[in-house]
């Protein structure tokens, strides 16, 4: 059973005034937060789920907390900015160890100090089921500066960070029951928020549209054309599979396409910018380009053309 709501709480502000920070964050009614001069606050937030975005069978609490934040982080590194706080809402059944609430902040605490924020507060509450966690992750941007998803124009170049589908291949071996160890499959356990790359693309004005991959390519890009009112061409051939396991083998171009969890950066630029091809460790891979009209069309190896739905995750949608 999780300790009373009090000494929870207190154990939590304990560990989160491990950094210095600047305000007034666990303790009272509302965290007093300071948005560096000349920046604009970003606010995301998101779910995690138990049964939908993970099973305490498959996944340790480390993985759990570091997952539900990078949630969040994924959220700023698209808009180019950098994180400041996070507010953590929690809803625990009753017959939970107290240990795996720990180790649950041991993973996102760890993940919080890599990138220099703090946990400013947030709720923990009786679940009458299973775990609900909700994350809520406040960073900023210069003024006018965040990289949005509706700037990409019809001749514009389509690019991905890292690889792809090594997240839902993961989870595709666990469905078949299979155990996996997190050191072999870290794309799916421990995902990387690519905070510094989404700072660079838009401290260069690289980027002229941007998203994270959670859902999916193929649904995330379609966000893109929506929000630009521009259709897309991807080349098949160009994506950047994952290789997963030891040994390693390459995903299949679906789970690349529609399989989501990815936390990569997908976004376009404009052709005559020039885009390194790797920014830090990180991979650059150009996938395709802006076309005009409102089709996304993925081409194979001898140029033959589908048109591509969006076939990512999407709640509520019939399966």
């Amino acid at each position: 059973m999780p300790l009373p709501e009090k000494s929870i709480i207190a154990g939590i502000r304990t560990r989160a005034k491990r950094r210095a920070f600047t305000g007034v964050g666990i303790g009272d009614d509302c965290a007093v937060l300071r948005i560096p001069a000349g920046h604009e606050a970003l606010i995301t937030t998101d779910f995690s789920l138990e049964g939908i975005h993970f099973r305490r069978e498959w996944h340790a609490p480390e993985v759990i907390g570091h997952r539900c934040l990078t949630r969040g982080l994924s959220d700023i590194a698209a808009m180019g900015g950098q994180p400041i706080a996070a507010f953590l809402s929690l809803a625990l059944p009753r017959n939970l160890p107290q240990h795996w609430v720990d180790r649950f902040f041991d993973g996102l605490l760890h993940l919080a100090a890599a990138f220099q924020m703090t946990l400013a507060g947030g709720d923990v509450a009786q679940s009458p089921g299973g775990i609900l966690i909700d994350i809520v992750v406040l960073g900023s941007s210069p003024k006018g500066k965040a990289v949005l998803r509706s700037g990409a124009k019809a001749g514009d170049h389509i690019y991905v960070t890292g690889e792809l589908g090594g997240s839902a291949a993961a989870l595709k071996l666990l469905i078949a029951s299979r155990k996996l160890l997190p050191a072999n499959f870290p794309q799916h356990f421990y995902p990387p928020p690519r905070i510094a790359v989404g700072a660079f693309l838009r401290k260069t004005r690289t980027a002229s549209a941007m998203i994270d991959l959670s859902d999916g390519l193929s649904t995330d890009l379609a966000h893109i054309c929506e929000e630009s009112g521009v259709g897309a061409e991807i080349w098949a051939e160009a994506i950047p599979l994952a290789s997963v396991g030891k040994p390693a083998h390459q995903v299949d171009l679906q789970s690349a396409l529609h399989g989501g969890e990815d936390y990569e950066l997908l976004f376009t630029a404009p052709s005559s910018t020039r885009v390194p091809s790797q920014i830090g460790d990180v991979a650059i891979t150009q996938i395709g380009q802006i076309t005009r009209g409102k089709r996304v069309i993925l081409l194979n190896e001898q140029g033959v053309g589908v048109k591509l739905l969006p076939a990512g995750w999407e709640h509520f949608r019939p399966r």
